[in-house]
């Protein structure tokens, strides 16, 4: 297998320790930043001569980076890669000047699955969480709606109906394995409108909540959301929970969006601030994933 000349970490990625001990059967050269650079000149300075970068969620690698980088010939995203939108790095001006970028998914679903357990049964029991209703309740019978169903929403909802819950989602299509086992499509406003629980499940910038899904909505429900980051917009959000029979979980701050500060430490907001999807184990997939991409694309040259 062929190695890439140089390759650059172009700031913290987060590799295991194995992974970056192996990364050195990949290329002849490897320098490796521990912080991210300042700016743009920064980076570009960092990147050079290289054939190869690692970056993770940070810096940005726009079109005005890679035009610079002359000799690169391949970016690896260590992190989730959704669509190009939503990429860190210029997917598009990548492709048209040669330069391969491939991102990884699917590493983290399982902590999230969990942190969707934990604040449920805390909520709904009163542990240590003023109780949700008069008495504590559980998973069986509850109305869980999902909005989103890829592989984290599907995975969560599979173990919540297995507890007993009575599972619908929305989605841009209908999941027909999901309608076999049980879990069937709604629309959103109705989904909204008939669902106890609602657990957001999209992409990075994918905002499909605003006022008026929020009056479908009403009150005396609990949102979760599990997306990257919000999943709402914003203003209409706030106004939801400025109603204290309203409840909002999210594992970071990011997931809360910008009205973090003004709602942070509230009764009715659950948000530990910190990430659900990344555990050990999470790491270690992650981390096999990007070594994966990188053998791929040695094997293309």
């Amino acid at each position: 297998m062929k190695k890439f000349r140089k390759l650059v970490e172009a700031g913290p990625i987060g590799l295991q320790p194995w992974a970056e001990e192996k990364l050195s059967t990949y290329a002849e050269e490897i320098i490796r930043f521990d912080t991210l650079p300042e700016n743009e000149k920064e980076l570009i300075e960092r990147i050079g001569e290289a054939d190869a970068v690692l970056v993770r969620t940070l810096p940005s690698v726009p079109a005005s980076v890679l035009s610079e980088c002359r000799n690169l010939k391949y970016v690896g995203m260590c992190c989730s890669l959704y669509s190009k939108e939503s990429a860190n790095v210029d997917i598009d001006y990548a492709e048209k000047h040669g330069i391969t970028v491939y991102g990884i998914r699917d590493y983290g679903d399982k902590g999230v699955t969990e942190f969707v357990v934990y604040a449920l049964v805390r909520i709904l029991h009163g542990y240590d969480w003023p109780m949700w209703r008069t008495r504590p309740k559980e998973i069986t019978g509850l109305k869980v709606g999902f909005v989103g169903f890829g592989t984290s929403g599907k995975m969560t909802a599979r173990l919540l109906k297995a507890m007993g819950a009575e599972i619908k989602y929305y989605a841009r299509s209908v999941k027909d394995e999901c309608e076999h086992e049980g879990m069937h499509y709604c629309p959103l406003n109705t989904l909204l409108e008939e669902s106890e629980i609602v657990i957001t499940c999209l992409n990075k910038g994918v905002i499909l909540l605003h006022e008026e899904e929020f009056k479908h909505l009403g009150n005396n429900k609990i949102m979760i959301n599990t997306s990257i980051g919000p999943a709402a917009e914003m203003a209409a959000l706030k106004k939801w929970i400025d109603d204290d029979r309203n409840i909002f979980v999210a594992d970071t701050a990011g997931a809360v969006g910008e009205i973090w500060p003004d709602v942070k430490g509230r009764d009715n907001i659950l948000c530990p601030d910190a990430s659900a999807g990344m555990t050990e184990e999470a790491y270690d997939l992650m981390s096999q994933k990007v070594l994966d991409n990188i053998e791929r694309k040695l094997s293309e040259m």
